[in-house]
């Protein structure tokens, strides 16, 4: 574990990750609270994710020496204090008035990596001005090929060390949640009646890696099969970042934890593998390690310490986050994650009804009738 002090300042008021939760909820609007944890039509997508995550099991070994446990990791082939990164989020200022900025202060002073959506305020520059730490840079595509390539010189010019395609948003998902209540929370994935990104393709990916590949690493996020994995090594990709979008975009999917296996044995370690979907407990993290990860990344965990506590509520979340990190692999029998692999997990029967805050059991406990879903 690292020997960073906890710096966040909350630690009497948040010792658990479920009260972030309510906290979050009693200070959003009905539509923000939504925009946070809803997902497209059904929302299966979104219970699969943690349905997967429930499906595996630990096989702990006993009779170990396992004082001196330490939780760091790699993102990006580089140290992390946590394999842990910050997901790229569109519309942070709806939860936060600074938006992405208190999120990168805080990924960059508890010693992880943020990954900045280009459709959250207020912008490259300014984010970048406010991170002390690693930060990467998240593109939906807009424009002709030049508007591209001015947002890679920002994004070198302010520091960023690598750059992202979300590729699996070439049409808006429908969030009925939105629907519903007749309100909008899109972003500029397809407004203006720009079609560029949806017809991002692999020849958009040459292109970026023969044109600024020497600039800075590509992740592709959206990857959900072996085989658009292979593609992504076969153009040199850097990144593989499996995820279906928190279940906000094409329903009835499968959890990204299911899609894992398939995708280490495509990468074949020729890329770094990231991936997020439904990741909210320290074992959440630590069986995606086990099975072949190198990065998880948060979203909706560190959005509820945003929208609770701003800045330091993200910290004291991430400082939760190690703890219970550390927990997990001092009881399987490890000092750290570089000894794990899967023989240290297994399938098993989840008993938990899967739902958006179903690895939350104890908000059923609190006394306003607010009961997690």
């Amino acid at each position: 574990m690292s020997d960073k002090p906890n710096s966040s300042g909350l630690e009497g008021k948040f010792q658990t990750l479920h009260e972030f939760i309510k906290a979050a909820k009693q200070r959003l609007t009905a539509e923000r609270w939504d925009y946070v944890i809803g997902a497209a039509e059904t929302e299966t997508t979104l219970k699969r994710n943690r349905y997967a995550i429930d499906s595996i099991a630990f096989r702990p070994r006993v009779l170990r020496d396992i004082s001196g446990v330490e939780c760091s990791g790699v993102v990006m082939g580089k140290p992390s204090r946590l394999p842990v990164m910050l997901a790229p989020v569109g519309g942070l200022e709806r939860l936060d008035p600074e938006g992405a900025a208190p999120v990168a202060r805080a990924a960059g002073q508890f010693g992880i990596t943020q990954m900045l959506s280009s459709v959250s305020d207020p912008g490259l520059e300014a984010t970048a001005k406010a991170s002390t730490g690693r930060k990467f840079f998240q593109l939906y595509r807009r424009g002709q090929d030049t508007a591209t390539d001015e947002v890679v010189a920002r994004a070198v010019d302010a520091g960023f060390e690598a750059f992202c395609y979300t590729v699996d948003s070439a049409f808006y998902g429908r969030r009925e949640r939105d629907i519903a209540r007749r309100v909008s929370n899109r972003s500029i994935i397809d407004d203006g009646g720009d079609y560029r990104q949806q017809s991002l393709s692999w020849n958009e990916v040459k292109r970026f890696k023969d044109k600024h590949g020497h600039k800075l690493p590509l992740i592709l996020k959206g990857i959900q099969t072996g085989e658009d994995a292979a593609i992504a090594c076969e153009h040199g990709v850097e990144g593989i970042y499996i995820t279906n979008h928190g279940g906000r975009q094409l329903d009835h999917v499968r959890g990204t934890l299911d899609i894992l296996p398939e995708v280490v044995d495509a990468v074949a370690g020729r890329a770094q593998i990231i991936i997020d979907g439904g990741f909210y407990r320290g074992s959440d993290v630590v069986k995606a390690i086990a099975l072949g990860a190198n990065t998880v990344a948060i979203g909706r965990l560190y959005l509820y310490g945003l929208a609770a506590a701003g800045g330091p509520g993200v910290a004291r979340v991430l400082e939760i986050l190690e703890q219970e990190i550390k927990t997990c692999l001092a009881l399987l029998g490890v000092t750290g994650f570089a000894e794990l692999n899967k023989s240290y997990v297994a399938t098993a029967q989840s008993f938990t009804v899967p739902h958006v805050h179903s690895a939350f059991p104890l908000l059923n406990l609190s006394d306003d009738g607010y009961g997690g879903r």
